[in-house]
């Protein structure tokens, strides 16, 4: 759902690709440009200077690959241990294997926050920072399988058999909720009815007669966090129907994973701008979204969606970052 004419899909290698590749740099770090004789594969031969929280030196001999995600702490935090699924604050820098380039750091910028789970981001990070304390430096090598696959990111340097390595301090981590909780809020009359299976995941079923013309922002549960504001990412759990027919198109709780986007920035389609900023973490929102504030005259033939169908959701705002 990054656009009208995209599906709410979180595809694992572009939203991890989004969330640590921002903003490459073609600056090299350590050896870039020697040459070697012979592929290395220990991590111990990366070298590593400089405290946490300040721009790592990083020697790395070249070529370096790896056949799976390896983690070295450099420097162990005195914080409690990441655990997975929690939202992470990170500094990080990261060099191509391959050619030791650095393509990617945010040491000179803000944190970077996201949730850490293999659809939302790289397996080798989640790999890589799962048990490891709050506040250490961590190493983590990892190779095209736990990272951008075989397409590679392009626009970063990053080639199909290119070995990843990062250089991460790990700032903060805290729980993210696992499905909305709060007040319960009686819907209107004449809305679709929602009910909710133990895990939290919801069946919508659509009443008889036309959907409204014009949006319909229902909260079926009143959370208790911080409202979301424009420009946040935000983090949820969603279904979505078509109305009529009552056919579900998308959920991310189908593909067993939250998905995570910037909201009220024109990311995503204007029905969900428009009904999710300004409620609070925690809630469940009902959205009855008509063809104009979806995916048009156009709709979006891929998920059976025609150019006059109403989309219906029902979506668990877990978590904001930024």
């Amino acid at each position: 759902m990054l656009s009208r004419k995209a599906l709410l899909r979180a595809g694992a290698v572009l939203v991890a690709a989004a969330a640590v590749v921002s903003g490459c740099s073609s600056a090299s770090s350590g050896s870039a440009g020697k040459a070697a004789s012979s592929t290395t594969t220990d991590i111990e031969a990366i070298k590593v200077t400089g405290k946490v929280g300040d721009t790592p030196k990083v020697d790395v001999p070249t070529p370096f690959s790896t056949e799976k995600t390896t983690r070295k702490i450099l420097t162990a935090g005195d914080g409690a241990k990441v655990t997975a699924g929690q939202r992470v604050s990170i500094d990080y820098l990261g060099i191509n294997g391959a050619d030791g380039k650095q393509f990617d750091s945010n040491y000179d910028g803000d944190t970077s926050a996201f949730t850490l789970d293999a659809g939302q981001v790289i397996k080798g990070m989640v790999t890589g920072l799962v048990g490891a304390p709050i506040g250490s430096r961590v190493l983590i090598t990892i190779p095209p399988a736990d990272g951008y696959g075989t397409q590679g990111v392009s626009a970063a340097g990053i080639g199909p058999t290119d070995t990843l390595i990062f250089v991460v301090d790990i700032e903060d981590a805290a729980d993210v909720l696992k499905r909305a909780t709060g007040k319960k809020i009686a819907a209107k009359k004449g809305l679709p009815t929602v009910k909710l299976d133990k895990t939290g995941a919801p069946t919508i079923t659509l009443p008889d007669g036309k959907a409204s013309d014009s949006l319909v922002v229902q909260p079926l549960i009143e959370g208790t966090g911080a409202k979301v504001a424009k420009g946040q990412t935000i983090t949820v759990q969603y279904t979505g129907v078509v109305w009529p027919g009552g056919k579900v198109f998308d959920s991310s709780w189908a593909k067993g994973s939250p998905a995570s986007f910037e909201i009220g920035a024109g990311r995503v389609i204007s029905g969900w701008d428009k009904g999710l900023v300004g409620k609070k973490v925690g809630s469940q929102v009902l959205l009855v979204i008509p063809p104009d504030e979806g995916y048009g005259a156009e709709g979006q033939s891929d998920a059976g969606i025609k150019g006059t169908d109403t989309l219906v959701f029902v979506v668990d705002i877990l978590d904001t970052t930024g």
